[in-house]
């Protein structure tokens, strides 16, 4: 199945390291810059 192409996988890992680093983010931009990294960040695999 796709889930077992390796580019599936670094997507899905891609999309983790970027929730993580938001999570760092100033809370003002919850709503704002992160909201539309983790929005574009989960179309990617």
């Amino acid at each position: 199945t796709y889930r077992d192409l390796n580019i599936w996988k670094v997507g899905i890992e891609l999309v983790k390291d970027i929730y993580k680093s938001t999570e760092k983010f100033p809370k003002q931009e919850m709503y704002g810059t992160v909201s539309q990294m983790r929005r574009s960040a989960i179309s990617i695999p």
